[in-house]
């Protein structure tokens, strides 16, 4: 609880969303400083349990002290810790955790990974708090208050021409199965088509990110999760934005795809993802 909150003798269940927001952001630093201790070489594992090991090993190190943390700011919120879970949740309050987004990044020495924590009410995510501990940045989004890259306004990029837009997109999960693998790969190739460059890796929020920053032009992906979508979509829409799914169609959690754009390249992107 922030120091405010306590010498005020305000509960933390009355707390404003901001001041949730300042407490969330204490929390994923604290838990993005504890994994880059665990950063730099390269894990080896020579079978699926070895690795499911490993990757547990650095979620459990976050969630240690994530959970304590979020759950004393919100005691009556629920908890959603599994980064493949998917589709709408019951209604009320609850904390969309992933501990360590990009784990296999981390595994492999690679820089591409964060901590996330969004609070969600009623299925829509009311703030979110990114960190990224190898370069120290943490984005943040509040409904109705812009997003923020360590306090700097973020707003999409005004291109209007996909033909010059870098574009990227993401593995939702491993093992996905064939039906969306084979849709995947179509649309990459459409891209690959119409857009002026294609990325893909993992993870989704990192992407969503460069969004938000107008970095990259547009982001999307088939199936996924709450945990590697909800942060994003928030930080996307509050930078201004457009969400929806591949055929333009406003996005929920339960759609089975996800479209993040420039207003300028989301109606050209819709085009070349639905055809």
């Amino acid at each position: 609880m922030s120091e405010t909150m306590q010498t005020t003798g305000v509960d933390a269940s009355d707390a404003t969303d901001a001041d949730l927001l300042g407490q969330t952001v204490t929390a994923v630093r604290a838990a993005g400083s504890a994994l880059r201790e665990r950063f730099g070489e390269v894990v080896r594992y020579r079978t699926r349990e070895e690795l499911m090991r490993a990757l547990a090993a650095n979620g459990d190190t976050a969630l240690g002290i994530l959970r304590p943390r979020l759950t004393r700011l919100r005691p009556d919120a629920g908890w959603v810790e599994d980064e493949l879970d998917g589709g709408a949740l019951p209604p009320g309050e609850w904390w969309v955790v992933d501990p360590a987004e990009g784990n296999v990044n981390h595994l492999h020495a690679l820089p591409e990974w964060a901590v996330t924590a969004t609070l969600v009410r009623d299925n829509r995510p009311v703030l979110t708090a990114v960190h990224l501990p190898l370069t120290g940045e943490t984005c943040t989004a509040l409904t109705g208050a812009g997003a923020h890259l360590d306090g700097r306004r973020l707003h999409v990029s005004r291109t209007a021409d996909l033909g010059l837009s870098v574009v990227a997109t993401s593995q939702a999960r491993p093992d996905e199965d064939e039906a969306v693998v084979r849709r995947v790969g179509a649309s990459i190739t459409a891209m690959l088509s119409d857009a002026l460059v294609v990325r893909t890796t993992v993870p989704a929020t990192l992407h969503l990110l460069n969004v938000a920053a107008g970095r990259i032009d547009a982001f999307w992906q088939f199936a996924g999760a709450r945990a590697d979508l909800l942060p994003g979509a928030l930080l996307v829409s509050e930078a201004g934005g457009r969400l929806s799914d591949v055929e333009g169609r406003p996005w929920t959690p339960r759609s089975d795809s996800f479209l993040a754009a420039a207003p300028g390249v989301h109606a050209q992107a819709v085009a070349t993802l639905s055809r």
